[in-house]
């Protein structure tokens, strides 16, 4: 039986993905905020216009921003536009403020954005994940399982 499409699956979309956070950082773990922005903004990253590649999150005076990300200027709203590369703050409960402020407080640990969405109800989240950089030998060995996995997975397909 197949499944029936609702609003609120419609509603879900992926805006932007930094792809080389997990090839750069090794993920211990992740959570999904909230973003504050502009209405022009919002307008923006309904058409697809942003990049989180070269952001990050940082803690500062006890709240978490979202420092570099761009967002495209809104052509329509010139006059009331917004800044492309604006620090942006990002909702979190106190609790898991304090979790991440211990996280980073440890050596070599960082905030680093994974993707952002429209949720099920069309608000805009980000899902940060607190990383360890890599270095180069790590990177390699992570290359060298995934193409093994697909070597494994190739032979099996066509031995069966």
């Amino acid at each position: 039986m197949a499944k029936k499409e609702t609003a609120a699956d419609k509603n879900y979309k992926i805006i932007a993905e930094n792809r080389r956070a997990r090839y750069d950082y090794a993920i211990e773990d992740d959570i999904e905020c909230g973003i504050i922005l502009q209405g022009s903004e919002v307008k923006s990253l309904r058409i697809g216009q942003s990049n989180i590649a070269e952001s990050y999150a940082a803690i500062e005076d006890e709240e978490l921003w979202l420092v570099n990300s761009y967002i495209a200027p809104y052509k329509p709203a010139v006059t009331w536009g917004h800044e492309e590369k604006r620090k942006r703050k990002l909702l979190v409960s106190k609790k898991e403020m304090s979790r991440l402020w211990q996280a980073t407080s440890r050596k070599g640990m960082t905030l680093v954005p994974l993707v952002m969405y429209f949720n099920h109800k069309g608000l805009v989240k980000i899902k940060i994940g607190v990383a360890k950089g890599k270095q180069n030998h790590d990177k390699r060995a992570t290359e060298a399982k995934r193409d093994w996995g697909r070597q494994k997975q190739r032979l099996l397909r066509d031995r069966g």
